[in-house]
């Protein structure tokens, strides 16, 4: 499993990102294990209120667990994984919460711990967590036999189309992945040796570089949306600087945008518009797939617990009932036929424990397979989408540049006219 981690804090808006089921099909708080509250607010809100007692900025340690996408990997798998980061980082027994995410027919998990030793009253260092949880990253790929992507199985080969948060949120509000945003910067960067190379690559497909107001060097593409050059490519601002210069004898940002404004025609406009909206009627009855499918699924999945924890009520009452009431009870302590009905309980209660799991396992997996189907018809849709998305950032930057020759022409011609020079000769 790809391991990500970090320390922080914000338990508000950590369990309010956790527990959206407006992004995600399925959302399932597995664990609450350690805190007095049931639920993940009240539980990561405990752990707030204990570290106002100390120093503690970061109280908590957040690590997703992410398999590869075309495998299923039971529940029990996930919570295997969960604990054996927390032993190798020094967390064991520590509160902690596991939620599970499904979207695309894909599912990881999340797990929060505390980091407050209420013992001891102060946070539990993690030294070199993230070199640990690389360690264990690897070794849970080994361990399941699957293939090791190039980031685990050379350290340090990191895949340039690997995106951060904000990265990924700014693609969602314009309607696009990240991945082909970023594959666009990464392949612009890898084929041109200087600014102007660059700047023609990136025109190619509607991106205007400019000067940032903090950042360097930036793109802009022809709605105005700003880009970090060094985020998107992937690359250090060192590298930048030496490859391209300074950013100086660029136009600013605002400059730029109102050039963009006024170079865009209304007609370029309208092709445009009429794009994205062509785009979202194809993509509107396969949402609308998407959202029955992930409904039938949620209520086979409130039919299933409902009828487990049913089950689970008439199976404990079972147990129960084989203990001996009143003084024949006292007997059947004194005698140890007690402790005997107490182990073959536990362990009748494992094996029912692990059925129910098995049972949850095998449903998650046949509607994720499901999911699977449905996700196929998006990806070739979205792959058509992206050339249309290629044809319309040439035509835009074929519009500029034609533009750009006109202006140039008209400039050359009222230069010429200044100076007295014959215009028809």
């Amino acid at each position: 499993m790809i391991i990500v981690a970090s320390q922080r804090s914000g338990a508000s808006a950590l369990s309010d990102h956790l527990m959206n089921d407006r992004d995600n099909d399925h959302v399932t708080l597995a664990q609450v294990r350690g805190f007095v509250a049931g639920d993940l607010h009240g539980a990561l809100s405990e752990s707030y209120a204990i570290s106002k007692a100390t120093q503690c900025k970061q109280y908590l340690f957040s690590v997703s667990l992410n398999p590869p996408a075309d495998h299923d990997v039971s529940e029990q798998a996930f919570f295997d994984a969960a604990d054996r980061i927390e032993e190798k980082l020094g967390l064991p027994n520590q509160p902690r919460a596991i939620v599970f995410h499904e979207k695309e027919g894909r599912r990881h998990a999340h797990v929060v711990w505390s980091r407050i030793d209420v013992d001891e009253m102060k946070a539990i260092n993690l030294p070199h967590f993230k070199l640990k949880q690389r360690d264990m990253s690897r070794q849970l790929y080994l361990d399941h036999g699957w293939p090791l992507p190039d980031g685990l199985a050379t350290y340090g080969n990191k895949n340039p189309l690997n995106f951060t948060l904000a990265e990924w949120q700014q693609a969602k509000r314009q309607g696009i992945d990240p991945r082909e945003i970023k594959q666009v910067f990464r392949q612009a960067w890898e084929r041109s040796d200087s600014l102007k190379g660059l700047q023609h690559a990136l025109e190619d497909r509607g991106y205007v570089l400019a000067k940032g107001d903090r950042r360097g060097f930036v793109a802009l593409d022809y709605e105005g949306n700003i880009y970090s050059l060094s985020k998107w490519t992937g690359v250090s601002t060192k590298e930048v600087k030496a490859k391209l210069g300074s950013p100086e004898h660029l136009p600013c940002v605002e400059d730029t945008r109102i050039s963009l404004r006024r170079t865009i025609s209304d007609q370029m406009r309208s092709y445009i518009g009429q794009v994205k909206a062509r785009h979202d009627d194809q993509l509107s009855p396969i949402y609308a797939d998407r959202d029955a499918l992930v409904r039938v699924h949620r209520l086979e999945r409130q039919s299933l617990q409902q009828g487990q924890t049913k089950r689970w009520v008439q199976e404990a009452k079972v147990r129960q009932d084989r203990f001996s009431k009143g003084l024949r009870g006292v007997f059947d302590w004194f005698r140890g036929k007690r402790k005997t009905i107490e182990d073959s309980n536990i362990r009748e209660a494992l094996e029912c424990n692990k059925r129910d799991q098995a049972q949850r396992d095998g449903l998650i997996a046949a509607q994720m397979r499901d999911r699977r189907a449905l996700q196929e018809r998006f990806a070739a849709l979205r792959s058509k989408q992206r050339e249309d998305r290629k044809i319309l950032a040439r035509e835009v930057a074929a519009s500029l540049r034609r533009l750009d020759q006109t202006n140039l022409h008209s400039k050359d011609q009222t230069h010429r006219r200044n100076r007295g020079i014959d215009l028809s000769s």
